[in-house]
């Protein structure tokens, strides 16, 4: 038996945030619809998941075509089973994250992120699997006193600290 592992770069417009996941039943599509319109009224998204049983065919819904079509895509050059990905057009995943983990079908998210992001895929003959993901860049330092107060006011400004 082997293992190939593959890196795939998911594409994206810089202003779109990301959550990978993996869930278990094809009733996650509907589910997370649910709860992101749910939490975020108004919010422009696409998701897709990945079947790996039946017809194993890449499921898919959303307010938005361009994040659905994104979404899908992502899901297709992934294509691991029981993976999801949902693309958020004008929201931030932070609205939306504790609704989509609360998803009875979901069973891990291995990031939301609006950085350039890379799934480490793994592929052997049964079919593919997330290893996990690469999110960003390294760090290039330690927060000094002027980054702990552009971090404070920055949460300050959007509402996460008083």
């Amino acid at each position: 038996m082997s293992v190939d592992v593959k890196v795939v770069p998911l594409d994206k417009p810089e202003d779109v945030n990301v959550i990978l996941g993996q869930a278990h039943f094809i009733k996650t599509v509907e589910d997370l619809y649910e709860a992101l319109v749910a939490a975020v009224p108004g919010i422009r998204f696409g998701l897709a998941f990945c079947e790996s049983s039946g017809a194993c065919l890449i499921r898919s819904d959303g307010t938005d075509e361009e994040m659905k079509s994104l979404a899908v895509a992502a899901a297709s050059a992934i294509g691991a089973g029981h993976s999801f990905v949902v693309f958020l057009k004008n929201a931030y995943p932070v609205n939306v994250l504790n609704a989509v983990k609360a998803c009875p079908e979901v069973c891990r998210v291995y990031c939301a992120t609006a950085n350039d992001l890379e799934v480490v895929v793994a592929q052997t003959a049964q079919g593919r699997g997330i290893l996990g993901v690469i999110d960003g860049r390294p760090p290039q330092g330690v927060e000094d006193e002027g980054g702990v107060k552009w971090r404070r006011e920055l949460l300050q400004t959007l509402g996460y600290k008083r």
